[in-house]
């Protein structure tokens, strides 16, 4: 990413009397100000730009507040929010991967992974493995928490795409079958939101929003 070699804190040091535990953690705050400069693919609603990561990651973290009642499996609600605040925090140095861009996703685990490997261990090492852990639960899916997440991390952008009369659904590479690739994750976290997807989805290609895959 551009200029993501220099720490925000190299170019403006904090003062010399903080130090230890605290110096390393404000630096890491200050360095997560980056994630407000990281735009995504999806349009907002509310505005005619694209949203960033921290836009995206707080409205991940409302949702899940809203809809957890929603979940087939019961879930904590607050380790579930420590999940979506911290999943896209990598994108500081990896940058967006838009799903519907093959070119964009080519390399995108390697690009994370490093991410991950140099920014979490900006923190103290307990406050390291513990956010390193958040973001590989996020990332195997394995537990109720990280597949609800996973479920809003997709339902939230296909909102904004219904909202904006397609979106990110009039990227070149975006189709009906892998629109409806993307709506399986809503549907393995949430029956009930899964249903309110597909009528999402439904009404897209009905409206013309989302392109039927080319015939064989």
């Amino acid at each position: 990413m551009d200029d993501a070699a220099d720490l925000i804190t190299d170019l403006n040091p904090l003062p010399d009397e903080i130090g230890g535990r605290l110096r390393a953690q404000l630096a890491f705050i200050a360095e997560a100000d980056k994630l407000k400069t990281i735009l995504r693919a999806s349009p907002l609603a509310a505005a005619d730009r694209r949203e960033n990561d921290a836009e995206h990651s707080w409205h991940l973290a409302l949702m899940v507040l809203l809809l957890a009642e929603y979940a087939d499996e019961p879930i904590d609600v607050g380790h579930a929010m420590k999940l979506v605040i911290i999943h896209d925090m990598i994108e500081i140095y990896a940058g967006d991967s838009p799903v519907f861009d093959p070119a964009a996703v080519l390399d995108q685990r390697e690009r994370e992974v490093a991410a991950a490997d140099r920014l979490f261990t900006m923190l103290p090492e307990d406050q390291a493995s513990e956010i390193r852990a958040l973001w590989d639960e996020f990332e195997a899916a394995e537990t109720a928490e990280a597949r609800f997440c996973k479920g809003m991390d997709r339902l939230e952008p296909m909102l904004l795409n219904w909202l904006n009369r397609g979106g990110t659904w009039q990227m070149p590479g975006a189709t009906e079958s892998k629109v409806r690739a993307r709506e399986a994750g809503v549907v393995a976290a949430s029956t009930t939101l899964g249903e309110a997807t597909d009528a999402i989805v439904r009404s897209g290609v009905a409206n013309g929003w989302i392109r039927p895959d080319p015939e064989a």
